[in-house]
């Protein structure tokens, strides 16, 4: 530990901060200018730029606010440990706090998020345990129920940033007013991506006390519930929920503008390429909501969105062309394996699935009644858009677990069913599933991040036949 006794020379007169600390908040403003001329944008659309916080993001803020209250109120002692899930930025910014201060730090994250977030929060010096994003909130595996039993393991400090009101509070105090202050106090709008739901209600909060006219607008994943979703399945990062948070304040909320994954991520893209402005998924999903409001804005409109982080944390992810493709947000070629899924029978659907809970004879009576050899198994369907897969069943497998139990028709089908299948983006290249095939009974070709069918070789078969008659006939 420090030596506290230590003298320090002053750094009166200096511009030297005494830690970094310090350098917490007054985060820049930017015009959007060269995406306002592209889109033929009349009024002001501007970014608020967390980046420059220490720790990256907007999220640093909150995590000083939190851990300095919880110093005040005897939660947190010298020498403790914190614990917190987080998707990244929150545990950067708690990291950061905890180093000045002499604190422990555990963090739970997600499988959804990059291994760059991991690497760069173990990089501070914390523990970094990973649960399955696909598991249950209420499960004793999920990210929720890991936090809460390694704090009383630990006997550590949750800041709990999701129910934690000292969140919203350092909104409220240092970004409202700063937002104020940066536009001569002619801000008409403004756009952030909702999740903990601190940053709007903590601003918002402060913007409506300056002028009730403020239009305070959150920019949210699809499928969360602040959209009116069951809050998954969706994989931008750090924003949306399941649930509502303490902060969540919906009289606050002027619009809630949902953006899909796809839109998020391209948006992402094209900011960074246009602006020169490297911005992640989240940022991508609040800048496409800016985008539509700004549309329909008045010419004399003040629009401000907020970028939480930079799309640093991202590179594997949305700017990592692979990872794009496999999740069919782009396309690779024109003859790819949409090209495959446009000859098949127009009379089966896209995507044929059966729900975890439903019997095994239900599942039995699909393959039937399509012809189909698999079928994944999917939740929170219909639609098929919010499907999220948990499995897969197979007719050889089905065949063999009823001839050892023929009562297992009645079973549910998440009690037999298999792992995933293998994925595809519905751009990738042909020769890529004529590869995969040749170990994979089946695929499931994903379009903007969701399921849209299962490809099989018959697909396959079906489809170099077509192109071979064409070529013949002269097509």
């Amino acid at each position: 530990m420090p030596d506290a006794s230590i003298r320090h020379p002053s750094l009166d007169g200096t511009e030297i901060a005494d830690s970094v600390l310090d350098l917490i908040g007054e985060t820049p403003m930017v015009r959007m200018k060269r995406v306002s001329e592209e889109r033929g944008i009349r009024c002001v659309l501007a970014m608020k730029h967390e980046v420059t916080n220490p720790g990256g993001s907007s999220k640093d803020r909150p995590a000083l606010e939190m851990i300095l209250a919880a110093e005040a109120s005897g939660e947190l002692q010298p020498g403790g440990t914190i614990v917190e899930p987080t998707s990244g930025n929150t545990g950067v910014g708690l990291a950061i706090v905890a180093a000045q201060r002499g604190y422990k730090c555990v963090f739970v994250m997600t499988t959804k998020v990059g291994k760059e977030k991991v690497d760069l929060l173990r990089a501070y010096g914390a523990e970094v345990v990973v649960c399955d994003v696909a598991v249950a909130p209420d499960d004793p595996e999920s990210y929720y129920s890991v936090a809460e039993r390694l704090t009383q393991e630990r006997n550590a400090f949750r800041p709990n940033q999701y129910e934690n009101p000292h969140n919203p509070v350092a909104h409220t105090n240092t970004t409202g007013p700063e937002i104020w202050r940066q536009t001569d106090g002619r801000i008409t709008h403004f756009i952030a991506g909702a999740g903990t739901c601190g940053t709007l209600t903590g601003v918002g909060r402060y913007l409506k006390s300056m002028n009730p006219d403020i239009q305070i607008i959150a920019a949210d994943p699809e499928a969360s519930v602040f959209s009116g979703g069951s809050g998954r399945p969706y994989l931008v990062e750090g924003v949306g929920e399941d649930f509502f948070p303490a902060a969540y304040d919906g009289d606050l909320w002027d619009d809630v503008i949902p953006i899909s994954d796809e839109e998020s991520f391209l948006t992402a893209r094209y900011v960074s390429e246009t602006e020169g402005i490297l911005i992640g998924g989240s940022g991508g999903m609040a800048v496409a909501a800016a985008m539509k409001v700004a549309d329909a804005a008045d010419d004399d409109a003040v629009i401000v969105v907020l970028n939480p982080d930079s799309g640093r944390g991202y590179l594997s992810t949305v700017f990592n062309e692979d990872w794009m493709m496999n999740f069919g947000f782009v396309q690779e070629c024109e003859q790819c394996v949409g090209a495959v899924l446009d000859t098949r029978n127009a009379s089966i659907e896209n995507l044929l699935y059966v729900n975890p809970q439903q019997p095994v004879s239900d599942a039995i009576e699909i393959m039937r009644e399509n012809g189909v050899s698999q079928l994944p198994v999917c939740k929170n369907t219909p639609p098929f858009a919010n499907a999220e897969v948990s499995g897969s069943v197979d007719e050889l497998e089905l065949m063999e677990v009823i001839h050892r139990d023929p009562g297992a028709m009645d079973t549910a089908v998440e009690k037999v069913m298999s792992g995933k299948l293998p994925t595809i983006g519905v751009g990738q290249k042909v020769e890529l599933a004529v590869s995969m095939l040749e170990t994979a009974p089946a695929l499931l070709v994903l379009s903007g991040g969701r399921p849209l069918s299962v490809l099989t070789r018959s697909d396959l078969l079906s489809y170099f036949t077509a192109v071979a008659e064409a070529a013949e006939a002269g097509l």
